[in-house]
Parts: C-alpha cells; sequence; structure tokens
C-alpha cells in the first residue's frame, strides 16, 4: 500500500510540474490552453474553468497541455478569433520558451526539493574511523578503530567528505594528522599510498588512501533558507552533471544497458524510500524529477527535445518544416520511445524474475 501510494505522490507531483511549466509559460506568451491533463488516455475526472478543461486521465505515465493551433496542420485550421491565442502563430522563440518551460520546471522544483531537505537536515559522517586496514600507512602510523580525525595539516575537518578530498588531493605528500581518541588527542604523520578502486560507473581509478574506512556515526546539518538554497542548487547541479556523464558512459557502453530501469523500478524505489523517511523519498523525487527534465530534452520527435530541435531548424531556414515532415519524425519519434519503453520494462521484468 506504501509503494502505491508513495508512487502515485511521485509520478503525479513530477507530471504536475512538467506540465505546470508549459502551461504557466503558454498562459504568460498569451497562447490558448484547451486542456491541462495529468495522465492520458480515458478521462476520469474533469472540470472546464474558462477556456481550459483540467483533467485527470486513466494512465498515470505522463500528461499534457493541449494548446490552440499546437499540433502540425492546425496552423490553417484556427479561427480568425484564436489567431492571437494560436501556439503556432507565436513567435519562434516564444514557442520555444513555452516547449522548454517543462523540463526546466523540473530542474526548478529538484532545486526546490533539495533546499527543502537541506532545511529539514541531512545525516553528515564524521570523521571518526570505522576501521583500519592491516600494514596501511593509517595502520603503520598507530591510528585505531573508533578514533576520529579532527585536523590535518592544521586544517580542522569534521565531515568524512571533506576528509577524503584532502586524502585524494595530497598527492602522495605527508600529511600531518590530529586525532582524538576518547577524551585525549594525539597527532601522527603518514604517507598516502596510490591505490586502484571503482568509481561510481565500476571503471577502476587511482586514488590516494590511507587505508581507512568510515564509521556510521554521523552529525545532522540543518541550514537556513538562503544557505539551505545555495546547497539545493549545488547539489541540483552536481546531479544534472552525474546524469550527463551516465548519458555518455552508457553510449560508450562504460554503464551496461540493462542498468536502466524503468516505471516498475521507480515505483518500487519510491515504496523503499517512502519507508525510509521522508528526507530519503524527497530526495529520490529530485533525482527523478532531473531525469524527467533531461530526458525530456532529448533531441527525439515527440519528447520536448524534438520540438525545440524543429524550431532551431525553422530559425535556420526562417520557415518551419512541412506538416508531413514533421508527422514523419514525429512517428520516427514515436517508435524510438515504445522500442525505450519495451527495454526498461524488459530490465525490470529481469531484475524481478531473477530475484
Amino acid at each position: 500500500m506504501v509503494t502505491a501510494i508513495s508512487a502515485i505522490v511521485l509520478l503525479g507531483v513530477l507530471i504536475f510540474v512538467h506540465e505546470l511549466g508549459h502551461f504557466i509559460v503558454a498562459k504568460i506568451s498569451g497562447v490558448g490552453v484547451l486542456k491541462f491533463s495529468l495522465g492520458f488516455g480515458p478521462k476520469i475526472l474533469s472540470k472546464k474553468i474558462g477556456e481550459t478543461e483540467y483533467l485527470l486521465s486513466a494512465i498515470p505515465l505522463g500528461g499534457y497541455v493541449k494548446m490552440i493551433g499546437e499540433e502540425p496542420g492546425e496552423e490553417e485550421k484556427v479561427s480568425e478569433d484564436d489567431l492571437d491565442k494560436s501556439f503556432s502563430h507565436k513567435s519562434v522563440l516564444k514557442r520555444a520558451g513555452i516547449v522548454f518551460a517543462g523540463p526546466l520546471f523540473n530542474i526548478i522544483f529538484a532545486v526546490f526539493v533539495l533546499s527543502v531537505i537541506y532545511m529539514l537536515g541531512v545525516p553528515v559522517l564524521t570523521t571518526q574511523i570505522g576501521d583500519v586496514v592491516d600494514r596501511s600507512p593509517a595502520y603503520e602510523a598507530g591510528i585505531k578503530k573508533g578514533d576520529q580525525i579532527v585536523a590535518i595539516n592544521g586544517k580542522e575537518v569534521s565531515r568524512w567528505e571533506d576528509l577524503t578530498k584532502i586524502i585524494q588531493h595530497s598527492n602522495g605528500e605527508e600529511l600531518a594528522i590530529k586525532l582524538k581518541k576518547d577524551d585525549s588527542y594525539y597527532e601522527t604523520k603518514l604517507m598516502p599510498t596510490l591505490f586502484t578502486d571503482k568509481n561510481i560507473f565500476g571503471e577502476d581509478v587511482k586514488i590516494y588512501k590511507i587505508g581507512i574506512s568510515v564509521s556510521d556515526k554521523f552529525i545532522t546539518e540543518r541550514y537556513n533558507p538562503f544557505m539551505a538554497i545555495v546547497k539545493g542548487s549545488q547539489q541540483t547541479w552536481f546531479l544534472v552533471k552525474l546524469m550527463g556523464i551516465t548519458i555518455i558512459k552508457l553510449i560508450e557502453r562504460t554503464v551496461p544497458a540493462n542498468t536502466l530501469g524503468g516505471p516498475i523500478l521507480i515505483i518500487q524505489m519510491a515504496g523503499k524510500q517512502a519507508q525510509a523517511g521522508i528526507s530519503n523519498f524527497l530526495f529520490f523525487m529530485a533525482i527523478i524529477s532531473i531525469n524527467l527534465g533531461i530526458v525530456n530534452l532529448f533531441p527525439i520527435p515527440i519528447l520536448d527535445g524534438g520540438h525545440l530541435f524543429f524550431f532551431l531548424l525553422e530559425a535556420i531556414m526562417g520557415k518551419p518544416l512541412s506538416v508531413k515532415k514533421r508527422e514523419a519524425a514525429q512517428q520516427v519519434g514515436l517508435v524510438i520511445i515504445v522500442l525505450l519503453i519495451i527495454f526498461v520494462f524488459y530490465n525490470d521484468l529481469s531484475r524481478i524474475f531473477a530475484k
């Protein structure tokens, strides 16, 4: 039950945010909006306010905003009274802005969600040592499990993330380390050693280490609204870059294609994160929102990125592509999306039956 509810909330919120972006910028641009729908297919609920019909539809895997004069071939069917509200009769820049607003709102929403998390409080691992590798630099320097590193080369450290960055960027030079053991302090010196490790993409990388692992001790850090927005923006940018690198790694086949997940995996993960706590669920929602925004910018016809590509061609050529070419491109785009959906569903089912 928790999984179902959390999945509905996750998908519903993210679809709403995406379509709200199109809707708001369309209204600002003077375009008439006929329908605003959460979901596809048969309508479950509907209410018309002004010229817009607001719908809740049966298939909760997307949504849409239906604008006057939006579809290929509708340009000449728009009545004289609606010309000033027709999407196709607006400038290329305005049309591009309306289309780009959907993915943009997903990114902005991720910033908002992550900012809320930083205000609620994020768990941060301390510099307490969980274990020491035998015959490692730390072992030879007399560092023990349970000791806490408080400074390196005179610089205070309290977060494990900061500690590892200093060690990894040491270039193997000697480090003066101050540690706390129970209620007393002691100092030691050691030389980091170059190790071969795996990064998050499974690639072998060379990094400097001293042979220690983190304990499970953490503190909760909370930020004021201003700093939370700063941290939320930084984390969003980090996740955007990470997804970009992941896409490149998929193309290079460094990351196997069978790691891609679809709706089933998202639903499963939504349930797990909801059970783990509100912060975990919100963080997962931010990640999916970023993914949704970026994927929609792919230059595939029927996606927002495909429409933006058409607008770019129109701006270069001085006129839009013919209706026939646009319809053909959208059919190709539809085939690509259907094949991708089948592939990720196959991956999801393979994971289920492999258990």
